[in-house]
């Protein structure tokens, strides 16, 4: 079974299925979770090594655990 929308246009129905979304929202999870991993890990460098406190990562890193737990909390109570 294919996605509705994939199911109209002929060419991407053969490719695109339910499988292929699902590899993509693992793939975009992993790919996602390992960026705010690194992010941690260089802000932690720089902080420990380099002694010098890096805003920029800091609010990737608490922006990534911030959208995280709110979105845990939300499927949580909602689903």
């Amino acid at each position: 079974m294919t996605h509705p929308f994939l199911s109209r246009i002929p060419f991407l129905g053969r490719f695109v299925d339910e499988r292929f979304l699902e590899h993509r929202r693992r793939s975009s999870s992993a790919a996602g979770i390992a960026v705010a991993c690194l992010a941690v890990v260089l802000f932690e460098y720089r902080f420990f090594i380099n002694h010098v406190w890096s805003w920029d990562l800091f609010a990737i890193a608490a922006g990534f655990v911030v959208i995280k737990m709110s979105l845990f909390a939300w499927y949580r109570f909602n689903d």
